[in-house]
């Protein structure tokens, strides 16, 4: 069984290492027109005067919404575990 989780571990690392090699280098885009548009709209379309506040939660909020949910249910089923832990510890 040590055997078969260190395989797993093994092929696990080195899909991280291809993705990270063969991935494109950081600031080389193909398509930037939706980064060019949030920069050059963000405050005019939104108000805001933090380009990234107003990227996060005016032109991306439903996807920042949904963030948020899994935030939160993350934080209830660790809260939920931790309280639940305790009972039976006692």
């Amino acid at each position: 069984m040590k055997g078969f989780l260190f395989i797993i571990c093994l092929i696990a690392l080195g899909g991280m290492f291809l993705y990270v090699f063969l991935s494109p280098v950081f600031g080389v885009w193909e398509r930037k027109e939706v980064a060019d548009y949030y920069l050059d709209n963000a405050f005019e379309r939104t108000g805001s005067a933090n380009v990234v506040s107003s990227i996060v939660w005016d032109f991306r909020g439903f996807d920042t919404l949904g963030e948020e949910t899994v935030l939160f249910t993350a934080a209830v089923g660790v809260f939920t575990i931790v309280i639940f832990g305790m009972k039976r510890g006692k």
